[in-house]
């Protein structure tokens, strides 16, 4: 069973500050509760081809995968899968403007986790969605807090 997450939240923020902070893989750690750490292999800025290796806690197990950025339209959308990982994952951003200073930010994760993860996959939708919330609404308490 595949698992395939979107959840979005708007931001009062121009989308060029929004798609700009949150489509940087170094921020992550701050506004993802579950991520640890994030290390650039291939080195910044963000572009097709990028690739950087990500240390996650999820469903109380430690996790670490590689990210490769395979579609970037800055200010639009960024597109990232998973090259190395415990399951192929795939993570989409979108940005939207909603009028002159608010974004819709969109996130979607989709993959097909195999083996024990495979029947399990409900479950982790349902809290892959309840993080993916959180996350968003820490992505815009630090994005509405900076002047």
């Amino acid at each position: 069973m595949a698992v395939d997450v979107t959840t979005e939240i708007v931001i009062d923020r121009p989308c060029a500050q929004v798609a700009a902070y949150a489509a940087d893989p170094s921020h992550a750690p701050d506004w993802y509760a579950n991520i640890e750490s994030v290390s650039w292999r291939s080195g910044p800025p963000v572009r097709v081809g990028s690739t950087m290796d990500f240390v996650a806690r999820f469903l109380g197990r430690r996790l670490a995968y590689t990210y490769e950025i395979v579609d970037v339209v800055p200010g639009e959308r960024l597109m990232m899968h998973t090259a190395q990982g415990p399951f192929p994952m795939e993570t989409t951003y979108t940005w939207q403007p909603v009028d002159d200073g608010r974004t819709r930010m969109t996130l979607r994760n989709r993959g097909e986790p195999a083996g024990f993860g495979r029947m399990a996959a409900p479950v982790m939708a349902a809290a892959m969605r309840r993080a993916n919330e959180k996350d968003l609404a820490a992505l815009k308490r630090i994005l509405e807090a900076d002047p």
